[in-house]
């Protein structure tokens, strides 16, 4: 790494300084998170020159108290490099007690009654998929099944047309991945105008998807405001669209490389609980940050007002301090030994965790009832990403018929 001293803030110490471009990690390893985990081998919290210049939290213990410090760590700024978009992404752009009006008008949607017709709607979709891939022999795992499953329940969700589902997902990308704040600010100005006319109708006469329970809502005692919808609804559908669909693809390259925990997941359905929670802790996704509100003194370090710090969730799942053997893969694990921060953790949790985790066992049943045995398939390429969110973008499968 090339770098002159006068580019490092004065409150930076040189042993704590790592060449680390979190955008540049797919090109470099075949397992994402691993590549993560190298920041394992150094200080617990790092800085990085790169997009912006930004400090890299890598250890559990610092997560834990990150993530619920709001005082001085917020998340009116979660995304690298530092935009001015996140604090239109409401609720996760708002901190305590401020978000807790908008979070209480999301969580009906994630209420049991209403996860099991979701879980009944991804039980038939994914029987039909597999029921037209299996006889085949192969697939493009992310187009053919991974993407269709939980973005067709989530479109269902949001009452949002099926055949729109190919440029919703190209934007989603770019939200997630892309290290361009323009480009990232065209897609979002993109979905607010196509959201428009749904959000003005729905406000005006509101049915029983999100948009609409959002649209009727209140907060704080009053209506909520047009521009607030836009910010929930856009946020909603940027993630939405995206992580379910990332988490399956770590999963079943996983299985298709491992085919000894392959056929012990096929053989007995008892583990896929288990194999979830284990699954999501060892292939994390998310890789958010927060902003310092003041100068801090944390663990020896004089943080900045301004300053960014990113907790990439991967390595709270990886951490040996919190995880014995964390790159082993255990389905036989107990669920107490299974240590993640993968969907957050405090007032910021995501609310689709348990949909999410539904969703991977939904695909567990019905496409290891009926295609026990899989494997990558030769010569053709595995395509991963990094950014915001960690991601499978191509994945060809196969299997005897």
């Amino acid at each position: 790494m090339s770098l002159k001293l006068e580019q490092v803030p004065d409150n930076v110490p040189c042993e704590l300084i790592v060449d680390f471009d979190f955008f540049d990690l797919a090109s470099k390893a075949g397992d994402m998170q691993l590549a993560w985990a190298e920041l394992h081998k150094g200080p617990d919290i790092v800085w990085t020159p790169h997009n912006g210049g930004h400090w890299i939290a890598t250890r559990a213990a610092d997560f834990d108290v990150i993530q619920v410090d709001h005082a001085h760590f917020s998340h009116r700024n979660f995304n690298l490099p530092r935009n001015d978009i996140d604090q239109h992404s409401i609720p996760l752009g708002l901190d305590p007690p401020q978000h807790a009006p908008y979070r209480k008008l999301l969580m009906p949607t994630f209420m049991p009654k209403a996860l099991k017709l979701l879980e009944g709607v991804a039980r038939e979709t994914a029987r039909t998929l597999v029921a037209d891939i299996a006889p085949k022999g192969r697939c493009e795992f992310i187009e053919d099944f991974a993407r269709i499953l939980p973005i067709n329940i989530f479109l269902g969700m949001v009452d949002l047309p099926l055949e729109d589902r190919s440029f919703l997902l190209a934007w989603a990308e770019v939200a997630v991945r892309s290290n361009d704040i323009e480009e990232r600010r065209d897609v979002h100005m993109k979905m607010q105008a196509y959201l428009a006319p749904y959000i003005d109708a729905r406000m005006s006469d509101p049915g029983e998807d999100i948009i609409s329970v959002i649209g009727k809502g209140e907060i704080d005692g009053r209506p909520i405001t047009r521009p607030e919808v836009f910010g929930m609804s856009t946020l909603l559908l940027f993630g939405g669209l995206d992580t379910v669909a990332s988490q399956l693809g770590f999963i079943a390259h996983f299985l298709a490389t491992q085919p000894d925990k392959l056929s012990e997941l096929a053989a007995d359905p008892k583990l896929n609980q288990i194999a979830c929670e284990e699954l999501i802790r060892r292939f994390g996704l998310p890789n958010t940050a927060r902003v310092l509100t003041m100068d801090y003194e944390y663990k020896g370090i004089s943080f900045r007002k301004g300053d960014m710090i990113q907790l990439p969730k991967c390595l709270y799942g990886l951490d040996d301090r919190v995880n014995e053997n964390p790159r082993e893969v255990d389905f036989r694990k107990k669920p107490s030994a299974i240590k993640h921060s993968a969907f957050g953790s405090g007032p910021h949790t995501c609310p689709g965790a348990v949909l999410a985790r539904r969703e991977i066992m939904v695909f567990f049943d019905e496409w290891l009832s009926v295609i026990p045995a899989f494997r990558l398939q030769p010569g053709k390429p595995v395509g991963m990403a990094s950014g915001p969110v960690n991601g499978v973008l191509e994945l060809h499968l196969e299997w005897d018929v």
